[in-house]
């Protein structure tokens, strides 16, 4: 039986700051926050890191019982390393997606009946991204699938329970989170070439190949910059998010660099730090007076 510890390796924990930053600016992106219902907010922070986990263990199922992770280079895997069943594993993504379903559910009947779609349509792209007969994540769609559900979903989903609305401020802060959000998958596949190629799982890094899969991190990287400058339409406190420029180039520095395989893996938690410091700072920059 895997150890305590092991089962939180397997949940990932350097990929919450996947499922927070889109909460933080969504709320932020409200502006006035005597407009935000706060335990809506706190229950759509719940739904969204009952989704990043429940994503990772079921990735972790998938693969293991596919055998893409026997000979894996990142952090531990619960199935391909034999640490836990594929049966517990497979339960546990269960029980997330399961917590994730009944504080979204409490969200749409106090919300908008639709959320529940949105809800489902969320759950079943956790799931399918390496799971089923066809996961969309081995035919190069995991990057989209990421950019859509952490990034346009979560943050005006965010939004909308919140306040009752979503505006252009919403969107654009969506396209900034959802850019990096991305990042930290590009970075990670990019890692995973080799042993990609070898099992079968053609990800978008597996086509676009070494160089441009690394000119596409930068790119992804570089967007919220470019978003706290639009940003400025709403008010000139958003400048406040290139303070997370930094974090930023600390990310970018061993793709730059031509790093491989674990010289990598500080690129995923450097990109997450940099999501959450960038999702912070703007939130505050758009409620500041």
């Amino acid at each position: 039986m895997a150890t305590p510890k092991q089962w939180i390796e397997g949940a990932r924990p350097r990929t919450l700051p996947n499922a927070i930053a889109p909460v933080v600016v969504g709320v932020g992106a409200v502006r006035e926050l005597g407009d935000v219902t706060w335990w809506k907010a706190v229950l759509a922070l719940l739904v969204a890191v009952a989704l990043i986990i429940g994503v990772n263990f079921a990735n972790d199922y998938s693969d293991g019982v596919r055998g893409t992770d026997d000979d894996r280079v990142g952090p531990m895997r619960l199935v391909g390393s034999r640490a836990a069943t594929p049966d517990a594993v497979k339960r546990a993504a269960f029980l997330c997606f399961g917590i994730g379903a009944v504080c979204g559910l409490a969200l749409a009947i106090t919300t908008a009946w639709w959320l529940i779609v949105v809800g489902a349509v969320c759950i079943a792209g956790a799931w399918f991204y390496t799971g089923g007969k066809r996961p969309y994540g081995y035919i190069g769609l995991g990057e989209i699938a990421v950019f859509t559900f952490f990034g346009l979903v979560a943050v005006m989903g965010t939004q909308f329970v919140v306040s009752g609305r979503v505006d252009w401020i919403g969107l654009v802060c969506a396209i900034g989170v959802g850019a990096i959000s991305t990042a930290v998958l590009v970075v990670n596949n990019l890692r995973d070439i080799p042993s990609d190629t070898e099992s079968g799982k053609i990800t978008l890094a597996v086509r676009l190949g070494d160089k441009r899969t690394r000119l596409l991190f930068a790119a992804l990287v570089a967007a919220p910059l470019v978003v706290s400058i639009v940003l400025v339409i709403a008010t000139p406190w958003a400048l406040l998010g290139l303070l997370a420029a930094p974090l930023m180039w600390i990310a970018y520095r061993p793709v730059r660099s031509g790093a491989v395989g674990p010289a990598l893996i500080p690129s995923l938690g450097a990109a997450g730090q940099a999501m959450l410091a960038w999702a912070v700072l703007t939130a505050v920059g758009l409620v500041l007076p």
